[in-house]
């Protein structure tokens, strides 16, 4: 009886976790460390792929330990910032949105019982991005430009008649359709909001669109709205499609469809 009540009583001792707590000086050093980095990276305009300085070099002109240096690093990785390759160095890093895709995806499995609705929330986010850079987009496109969107939606549709899926010719379409732009954080963000959908999707076992006529019709919609220079056609269209990946969300949730 004693051993079981020593058992339960060593739960809420901090020394016996298998993660040993981090003081509130420890914790402030490196975040410290870590804004540090970044801002030597900033100050020196460094590129992603460039080398940082040694560990030896970090620690003396920051005057913190070893360990403090690693444990920054290691949490500047985490975001992407630096890449730490083992027996070559620390270099600037691709800082992409991976690690907010990855913060994002487990937000959204974390709503036990609903992650449809955290999925809908993510896919409304995604929907005001789209429509809003519709109105930019569609003065900038060429035909050229929109022969290859409407190709897109021709394989698209020859996958459906085959009964193969196409997600990744869904995610091209969109990629294409805001290249015109030339912003770079466009295909990013747009890439991550699909990324933690399909991750999602494949966790949770959903299917693929069990309609895909349906979804090359929508994707067909907005192609020719945009050649009609029908902004708010355009909008309409892209808002259908939005609605349909909700509807289908959660008809699978329901074992529906």
């Amino acid at each position: 009886m004693s051993e079981r009540r020593a058992s339960d009583g060593s739960r809420g001792d901090p020394r016996c976790s298998p993660f040993p707590a981090r003081s509130v000086r420890e914790r402030r050093v490196s975040s410290r460390i870590q804004r540090e980095v970044m801002q030597l990276i900033l100050d020196r305009g460094l590129r992603a792929g460039a080398p940082l300085p040694t560990e030896s070099e970090l620690m003396e002109s920051l005057g913190v330990s070893r360990n403090s240096v690693r444990e920054a690093l290691k949490a500047l990785q985490a975001l992407d910032i630096v890449e730490v390759r083992h027996g070559y160095g620390t270099y600037v890093g691709q800082a992409s949105l991976t690690p907010f895709a990855d913060g994002l995806t487990f937000r959204t499995l974390a709503r036990q019982g609903d992650d449809t609705g955290a999925l809908a929330e993510v896919l409304q986010v995604r929907e005001v991005l789209e429509e809003g850079l519709m109105r930019r987009v569609a003065g900038a496109l060429s035909d050229g430009e929109l022969d290859r969107l409407e190709g897109v939606v021709d394989r698209m549709e020859e996958a459906g008649l085959a009964g193969r899926p196409f997600p990744e010719l869904d995610r091209e379409f969109h990629e294409l359709l805001y290249a015109p732009l030339g912003n770079a954080l466009v295909p990013q963000l747009l890439g991550a909001f699909w990324t933690v959908f399909r991750r999602v999707s494949g966790v949770r076992g959903w299917t693929d669109d069990p309609a895909p006529e349906v979804t090359v019709r929508r994707h067909r919609d907005i192609v020719v709205a945009l050649r009609a220079h029908d902004v708010e056609g355009a909008q309409k269209a892209m808002a259908d499609h939005f609605r349909g990946i909700e509807a289908r969300a959660a008809q699978e949730s329901r074992g529906v469809g």
